[in-house]
This record gives C-alpha cells, sequence and structure tokens, in this order.
C-alpha cells in the first residue's frame, strides 16, 4: 500500500538574513514526500512541473524511491515559482513576486498504480483540487492529511469547509486556528474545528512547537532551539511528510502514534531549516534523524 502527496512544487527566490538563493526547489511536494520517505519506502507523488524545471531533482526523487509517475510535465511553460524575503526574526515574510503558471489550471490526475493509496497527504493546493483528488480514489484510503492556509480561509471558506468533512487529520498554524473557529483560545479553537470534520487536529506553531488535539486528549510537542536557521521554507510541509510517514510505517493510526509522528516530523523540519530549500532533506542519515528525535524527548523529559 503507498502514501501519496498531492501538492505544489515551485522554483523559489528566497532571501534570509543568512543569504539569498534563486531557482531553488520548493513547494509543498518535495519537501513532504522527501521527508516521507526516510521513514517509508512506497512514496508517491502526483504535481506538476513546467519545462524549466531541474530534471536532475526527479533523479533525486528516484533516489529515495519516490514513484513519480503522477508527476505532469508541460514542456512549453514555466514552473510555478514563487519569490519571498524573511525578515530578521525569520517567522514573517513578504512575498515579492507569484508566478502561478503550470499550477493555475493543474488538474490532479492519479494513475491507477495509485489506487493502492492508504496514506493521502493533501498538501496546500484550492480545496476544490484537494476535494477532487479525494473523490479520484475508488477506495478510501486509511488516513488523510490536509493542510490549508488563511489565503482559503478568505476566499473559498465554503470549500474548504466541505473538504473538511472528508479528511482525518488538519494542520493550520494558530493564527489561521484561530481564523477558521473564531476563537482566541487554541483549546476553544480545536473543539470548534474537530465538529468541522477532522478527527484529529494540529496547530503548528512554529518555534514554538505544535498541539495535537484528539481523542479528547491533548499533546504538546517542543520545538527544538536551534543556533542558525537559515530557511525555514518548507519546514511545515517537511512536518507533515514526516508525520504521515512515520504513521504510514508504523501502520496504526491512533493518538499514541501521533504523538510519536508529532516528534519525527518535527525533527524532520528542524533539519529541512538548516539549509536552503529541501538540500538538508536529500541525505540524512538514520543515525542522524535517530539523534535529532533523542534531543527532542530529552527537551520535555523529566520526572517528580
Amino acid at each position: 500500500m503507498s502514501l501519496v502527496v498531492i501538492g505544489s512544487i515551485a522554483l523559489d527566490d528566497i532571501e534570509t538574513p543568512f543569504g539569498k538563493v534563486e531557482k531553488m526547489v520548493g513547494g509543498a511536494a518535495p519537501f513532504a514526500c522527501l521527508a516521507a520517505s526516510y521513514f517509508y519506502d512506497k512514496v508517491k507523488v502526483v504535481g506538476i512541473i513546467g519545462g524549466d524545471f531541474p530534471k536532475q531533482e526527479i533523479d533525486v526523487w528516484h533516489k529515495h524511491h519516490i514513484d513519480t509517475e503522477g508527476l505532469q510535465i508541460a514542456e512549453d511553460r514555466k514552473n510555478f515559482y514563487w519569490s519571498g524575503k524573511y525578515h530578521n526574526d525569520m517567522n514573517n515574510r513578504d512575498t515579492l513576486e507569484t508566478g502561478l503558471n503550470v499550477l493555475e489550471d493543474f488538474d490532479p490526475i492519479l494513475p491507477d498504480s495509485y489506487q493502492d493509496c492508504e496514506y493521502l497527504m493533501l498538501a496546500n493546493l484550492t480545496p476544490t483540487t484537494q476535494q477532487t483528488a479525494i473523490r479520484r480514489l475508488f477506495i478510501r484510503p486509511k488516513l488523510i492529511v490536509l493542510d490549508t492556509m488563511n489565503f482559503w480561509m478568505d476566499i473559498a471558506l465554503d470549500d474548504l469547509l466541505s473538504t473538511l468533512k472528508s479528511v482525518d487529520v488538519l494542520t493550520i498554524n494558530d493564527a489561521e486556528a484561530r481564523q477558521l473557529s473564531g476563537e482566541y483560545s487554541l483549546v476553544k479553537a480545536a473543539n470548534k474545528i474537530l465538529q468541522m470534520g477532522p478527527k484529529y487536529l494540529i496547530i503548528k506553531k512554529g518555534e514554538h512547537g505544535a498541539l495535537l488535539f484528539g481523542e479528547d486528549k491533548i499533546f504538546s510537542a517542543p520545538a527544538l532551539p536551534l543556533a542558525d536557521v537559515f530557511d525555514p521554507t518548507g519546514a511545515g510541509d517537511t512536518f507533515a511528510g514526516g508525520f504521515i510517514g512515520y504513521l504510514a510505517k508504523v501502520g496504526t493510526v491512533n493518538f499514541e502514534n501521533m504523538k510519536n509522528a508529532i516528534i519525527f516530523g518535527s525533527a524532520l523540519a528542524s533539519f529541512c531549516v538548516e539549509k536552503f530549500g529541501t538540500e538538508k532533506l536529500k541525505n540524512l542519515t538514520e543515525q542522524e534523524i535517530t539523534a535529532r528525535v533523542k534531543e527532542f524527548v530529552q527537551l520535555s523529559n523529566f520526572q517528580i
């Protein structure tokens, strides 16, 4: 059974206090797929790229055993493009330019070989595109994880609410949780959002960790303090990929396994921010990941 990731594939121009890069591979799908591949060997991607996308990057995905049959290539069109500049605090950024290009009319086509999907990661896309992907699977996956953002809450709220009824896990940040629920308290916000359809809710709080809600329980995961954060772009997608990849590995979806999945996802995200784009995610070792997870455990390990 496979883990299918559906999301954007971008070429990014990024500037942070640590430097500037151009045409760096980004978008939700590359980050999520690479992260998931460290835990599960049947990751499949659905996305679209333009003729200007560097084909050597696809070779990297193949080395990670990521199936690209669902990758659409529009040779005569330009790739999805995003340019942004981060502030000194690395939490806020300004979007300088966005070119939807091939992503503007992206239609998520799932090959027949993807119908064995047991775990589905719907990265940040229009809610209608996410709904279409769900409908095109003949059998409902064991687990559907959806990521979204405030932009869709602003312009496509009804479509988003409809989509939420079909998913198991929603991942959003704290500001988005407050906007979606109309509640400032994250506990009250979570209770409202869980009534919208998802069985579990993950609220990402950046450098302050993450919260997991579900089964009438709450789990608070720490964030690892890092001396240098070069590029936070893609950290949330890396987190989500590591999260669903770990759950696919253990094969059982419950609150306890999700707690562990959040730690493993957080560990992958902490690697992601140490270099620009997906560079750090390309060559991690099992030993590095294990050591990083132990660092997370030690952050909140105590006895009374």
